[in-house]
């Protein structure tokens, strides 16, 4: 696995969500961006290696992106790219090294208002 910055090439923001409720009852929902970068996408298809992730068959997106020094990543988080929201699912230490992430996510729909 080569992970050199030209298959890094979607640009991705890690976010926290909070909800909270409006002085009528109503939920507002509000983005705070934890880091922005550039990340390796990729998208669920057939092979061996997503079958392998069979355990996440909710996953529709693997995104790869170097570690950032203070943030952990957990599954409260939503990665926004380009395409739509994210919502992270399972985070993983590539080879154990500490340098880079390994994100397994599941698109989110959008909703209606």
């Amino acid at each position: 696995m080569n992970m050199s910055f030209g298959r890094m090439n979607t640009f991705i923001d890690i976010i926290s969500t909070v909800s909270s409720k409006d002085s009528e009852g109503f939920t507002r929902t509000s983005d705070t961006i934890l880091a922005s970068m550039r990340a390796y996408k990729e998208e669920r298809h057939g092979n061996e290696r997503w079958a392998n992730r069979a355990a996440f068959s909710t996953a529709s997106s693997l995104f790869r992106f170097r570690k950032i020094p203070g943030l952990k990543i957990t599954t409260e988080m939503i990665i926004v790219s380009a395409d739509g929201r994210y919502r992270v699912l399972s985070v993983e230490d590539v080879r154990g090294r500490g340098m880079y992430v390994e994100v397994l996510a599941e698109r989110l729909e959008p909703t209606v208002r």
